[in-house]
């Protein structure tokens, strides 16, 4: 599950980006147990200027470790030093996206659903305002996001993550509560059906067509407007990373492509070329009808958690080495990755082949050991599983936190905590403060 890039500053980030400077990031997960290894502790001293000097919470609600709000100044200080390579603390970021507006009866207030903002433009363009709204007027209490209202508001479609299965045929289904999902369609009787899909022509079909047309009519909707006294800007619709051939052939045939791989390797391997290539193409078309240059390279493929190293290397990494070499084929951009689930062992030989750069992780994860494999100089994303932010208490996510910064993949400095991985609906304040707070206990570099 994977898709667009998580949400960044808005976009080189937004969906469709390679992700260098967080922000906004796009992408939802579950939850699964916790890393078994961690290794190596250090405590840097804290910063007593921004919060208060108790480090652990007396109060069942966790209200002692509720946070001051640290300034624009400051955040936009942190991010410098972050990216310059001469960090001063480890930046916090929050993967959110519409769906702790959409799914959160505390916020949604206008009684969106998805359902209605995939086939409505003026749907989609209030429930984007209102959770840029929600991200800058609650959540940045419990990250380096901005705080308070922007100078304008930059906004774009967003279709979660079903585009590339919806593209194929997959029907979309809206279920009460949940994001949307699609529906798997090969069985073995019509598996070779899907080489009809013509792909040469993305953007006048399915969610890539839709897209645009959505960003046109929201176009028309923002001029002369304003959202809380701020106008309002519609990016361009550019999705330019992908789910990963193997996600997307398990949305398409389901479970039965793990044995297709064993038991079909040509069928196997065409379908897994096949993707690669729409997604190329789809990716290439947008950029060329927005008049965008590609300034790096996104991928994403969850579900090679499912199958072990060597048969990754085998049948796998080939496809996902010509995705990434037919934008970047001297290797001089920079690539990143998301991964969620036990996809660690992979993690090495990745870095390794395809030169990624940055590693957005999921869980379980060991960080000590990954930071080990990867060195100094690969950054990575990762924090607290969203099980324990939702069921567990403040205390336990800060020392959760507190057991990753301490654990050594702080070293080089190319470290940014978020909760792993990605915000569910109504994330209880406290525990978000409380990992917040672990970032000035123990994330100092100074």
């Amino acid at each position: 599950m994977s898709a667009e890039p998580l949400c960044r500053p808005l976009l080189s980030a937004c969906l469709n980006s390679p992700r260098p400077t967080p922000q906004w990031i796009f992408r939802r997960r579950g939850c699964l147990p916790f890393p078994r290894r961690l290794a190596g502790r250090r405590n840097p001293p804290c910063c007593p200027r921004l919060f208060p000097q108790k480090s652990k919470s007396s109060r069942p609600d966790g209200s002692a470790f509720m946070t001051v709000v640290v300034s624009n100044v400051e955040k936009d200080a942190l991010w410098k030093s972050y990216h310059d390579r001469r960090p001063t603390r480890v930046p916090v970021v929050l993967a959110t996206n519409n769906r702790v507006l959409i799914l959160d009866p505390r916020f949604n207030r206008d009684g969106l659903d998805y359902e209605r903002m995939f086939s409505d433009p003026q749907a989609m363009l209030l429930a984007q305002l209102r959770w840029q709204e929600l991200a800058r007027t609650h959540y940045h209490r419990f990250c380096d996001y901005q705080t308070g209202l922007p100078d304008k508001w930059d906004i774009g479609v967003h279709f979660q993550n079903v585009s590339e299965a919806w593209f194929f045929g997959c029907p979309v289904e809206f279920r009460p509560d949940q994001v949307p999902d699609t529906k798997p369609i090969l069985a073995e009787d019509n598996k070779h059906s899907i080489f009809d899909t013509d792909i040469s022509r993305p953007l006048d079909a399915g969610p890539w067509k839709r897209g645009i047309e959505f960003t046109h009519r929201m176009t028309e909707l923002a001029q002369n407007m304003d959202f809380n006294g701020r106008p309002v800007s519609i990016q361009p619709f550019v999705p330019s990373g992908s789910d990963g051939p193997l996600t997307v052939a398990l949305k398409l045939r389901g479970g039965d492509f793990l044995t297709d791989i064993l038991l079909d390797p040509e069928y196997a391997d065409r379908l897994l070329a096949f993707i690669v290539e729409a997604a190329v193409i789809r990716i290439r078309a947008f950029h060329e009808y927005w008049g965008r240059q590609i300034s790096g390279v996104w991928f994403a493929d969850d579900s090679i958690e499912t199958i072990g190293t060597d048969m990754y290397v085998e049948k796998i990494l080939p496809h996902h080495r010509r995705f990434y070499d037919a934008f970047d084929p001297e290797g001089k951009l920079p690539r990143s990755m998301h991964l969620c689930g036990d996809a660690g062992r992979h993690f090495p030989v990745i870095a390794e082949k395809l030169g990624i750069s940055s590693f957005d992780t999921g869980f379980p994860v060991d960080l000590a050991w990954l930071r080990r494999e990867l060195g100094p100089n690969v950054e990575i994303y990762g924090g607290v599983e969203v099980g324990l932010i939702m069921n567990g208490t403040p205390q336990q996510v800060y020392e959760r936190a507190r057991a990753i910064l301490t654990c050594g993949v702080l070293d080089g400095g190319r470290f940014v905590l978020r909760e792993a991985n990605n915000l569910p609906p109504a994330a209880p304040e406290a525990a978000l403060a409380a990992m917040y707070r672990a970032a000035f206990d123990f994330g100092s570099f100074t």
